[in-house]
């Protein structure tokens, strides 16, 4: 046998002291420890990844020894055998002293032996003949070092056992080598899976995104795309990686000459060809630089036109906020008009809403695109009668780069673009320009626009919802709107009463802005007097809802002390206050109740109790007169 150096010596004479400690018998033949059923399965479950990367080199060192009388033991990192082959012959007699999977063959079991040693020690070892503590081991050469993970810990061992009569030092650099390719192979399998971990992490968070994301090699060829990608062009997940760029975008050279340049391309309109036809969207290309500078490839990533006008809207203030719950009113006219919006608010078919200034036209407008499928896309509103005849085309149409002096670069788009895929509200429709009105009429009927400066056709997908104060009919007699264009837009015609006709409604328009502004001006509401709180319910409102609302917040504003102006009212007052007050004792203050029972007792005097006419002289429904009776008891 060789001699060792000193340091093995010392070595084995350390671990022989251990093994006396442990109380190890010399005549011992089997190890203290061995694990079976369930508990081996557990431990060899443990130890998979270990098993799997070591196989292979264990088979290719077998190979190499193949009949030299030797066996490959593979243990965990206490020592249990986890696989064990080699010759026939050797395996016998290993495993007639209990040398199998399961067994221990740490030093606490066995005692001084090669891969107990050498776990205890953390180096290599080589262990012959009466090194081993126990004489049954006596016959044996092992060889073994100890295997570490990245970390440097020890998470098992590698061992050649042998008759001792073979021993050499080569054998213990032959386990050298082996260990060391396993510990290279564990350090790419864990390369290999974080590799995958950082690509599927990057993956989910590209997946995640809600915009599209597209590589391309420098040949135009797609390497990969994100899930938003294949939605927004409509092909099936994992479809687009291998196809041509051109198939999308045809003029995909032109982008890339551009990002070769070390450009990056942002917000630019593109129309790409998705698998139902052509769409718009805004782009943005990267180009892919490697650390040489070349550029390999570009990046390209978009989102729907349609998705950008959405936010566009959201922080223009171009969004709805009324809802049917904010209509204001009990009255049977108030009541039919929000049934009826309800109805045809998810109609695709163009909307004319009249009525007089101030009666809530834009709140009917508002509530039906709330009420309807296109609710989460833009409401976009233009007024027709505040905007230059000079400009109204370019803020309806929009326009394209170097359209007019002083267009923006890039282009802009115009109300039709923002508001596509929702509702446009054209408010005051009367006062646009009959050249407009022809425009607006081509618009409609094709569900296209062409943006001024601009020869390419923009499709749009808009409800169109107007809305005046005038009567159009007139308005065609004179020759100042176009008839065709009325036709096309009253489809489905509303007209809001003014509220001197629906005057039940008053009392709780009142009541609601005073709550309104007392919290928006941080003031406590003041108490209205009855005397003004009826003249206020009789007044005629000729600025509507608008002017009963200015007053109520002047009102708030002045904490009460307010004289209403008299003069504006003075003739209804006189044709109110006499009846109200003919069968009242002089000096008594009526209560509301009281007012109201005395007006509705006179009015059916003076019409010889004809219900239809005191209805109308006192400015509300049939249905509202009936109900006041009943409560009053008329």
């Amino acid at each position: 046998m060789a001699r060792k150096n000193p340091r093995q010596e010392e070595i084995i004479r350390e671990s022989h002291e251990r093994s006396k400690k442990f109380g190890i018998a010399r005549e011992q033949r089997f190890p203290a420890q061995v694990l079976e059923g369930d508990a081996k399965e557990l431990m060899l479950r443990e130890s998979h990844n270990l098993i799997e990367v070591a196989a292979p080199f264990l088979d290719l060192l077998y190979n190499f020894l193949k009949d030299s009388g030797f066996i490959i033991v593979l243990t965990n990192k206490d020592g249990c055998i986890l696989r064990l082959t080699g010759d026939e012959q050797t395996v016998k007699a290993a495993t007639g002293l209990n040398m199998v999977t399961g067994a221990f063959m740490n030093e606490k079991s066995i005692g001084t032996n090669a891969m107990g040693t050498a776990i205890s020690e953390n180096i290599p070892v080589q262990v012959s003949a009466t090194e081993h503590f126990i004489a049954a081991y006596h016959q044996w050469t092992c060889s073994a070092a100890p295997v570490h993970d990245e970390d440097g810990h020890i998470i098992g061992t590698v061992n050649l056992t042998g008759n001792r009569e073979l021993v050499h030092p080569h054998t213990l650099g032959l386990v050298v080598a082996a260990v060391a390719a396993i510990e290279n192979q564990l350090k790419n399998k864990l390369n290999e899976h974080r590799l995958k971990e950082s690509v599927l992490f990057i993956n989910t968070i590209m997946d995640s995104l809600s915009l599209a994301v597209v590589a391309i090699s420098e040949e135009g060829k797609i390497n990969s795309a994100n899930k938003m990608a294949h939605k927004l062009l409509k092909y099936p997940n994992d479809h687009l990686p291998g196809m041509h760029i051109s198939v999308i975008l045809p003029d995909w050279q032109k982008l890339f000459a551009t990002v070769s340049s070390q450009r990056i391309l942002l917000d630019e309109d593109a129309s790409l060809d998705t698998s139902s036809g052509k769409e718009s969207f805004s782009l943005n290309a990267y180009p892919i630089t490697l650390p040489d500078g070349y550029i390999d490839g570009m990046v390209i990533s978009f989102r729907e036109m349609k998705r950008v006008y959405k936010i566009v809207n959201k922080y223009t203030g171009m969004s709805a906020r009324y809802t049917f719950e904010d209509l204001i009113g009990e009255s049977d006219e108030i009541k039919r008009i929000a049934e009826y919006a309800r109805a045809v608010a998810n109609s695709p078919s163009t909307v004319l809403i009249t009525g007089e200034s101030g009666t809530g036209k834009e709140v009917i407008a508002q509530s039906m695109h709330n009420f309807s499928f296109r609710a989460e896309n833009g409401f976009v509103a233009l007024n027709c009668g505040a905007i230059s005849p000079s400009l109204i085309e370019s803020e309806l149409f929009g326009y394209d780069e170097g359209s007019f002096t002083g267009a923006h670069k890039g282009g802009r788009p115009g109300k039709f673009e923002l508001a596509h895929g929702g509702t446009l509200f054209l408010d005051e429709i009367g006062e646009m320009p009959p050249d407009m009105q022809v425009k607006l009429l081509r618009a409609i009927q094709e569900g296209a626009i062409t943006r001024v400066g601009g020869n390419k056709d923009i499709r749009v997908d808009v409800r169109i919802i107007a809305a005046t104060n005038k009567n159009l009919r007139e308005e065609i007699e004179k020759g100042s709107f176009r008839s065709d264009l009325f036709y096309r837009l009253s489809v489905i015609p509303i007209h809001i009463p003014a509220l001197r006709e629906r005057r039940e409604d008053i009392p709780l328009l009142i009541r609601y802005f005073l709550e309104l502004k007392s919290v928006r001006l941080q003031k406590t509401a003041p108490s209205i007097p009855k005397q003004l709180f009826i003249e206020l319910t009789h007044y005629d409102w000729p600025g509507n809802i608008r002017e009963l609302e200015n007053y109520i917040e002047k009102f708030v504003n002045l904490g009460g002390d307010l004289s209403f102006d008299t003069d504006e009212f003075t003739a209804q007052k006189a044709h109110v206050e006499q009846p109200v007050f003919s069968e009242l004792q002089p000096g008594k203050v009526p209560s509301l109740a009281e007012s109201e029972k005395a007006a509705i007792i006179e009015a059916l005097k003076a019409f010889s109790n004809n219900i239809s006419q005191t209805a109308k002289a006192l400015g509300i429904s049939r249905n509202a007169l009936y109900e006041k009776m009943k409560r009053l008891g008329v």
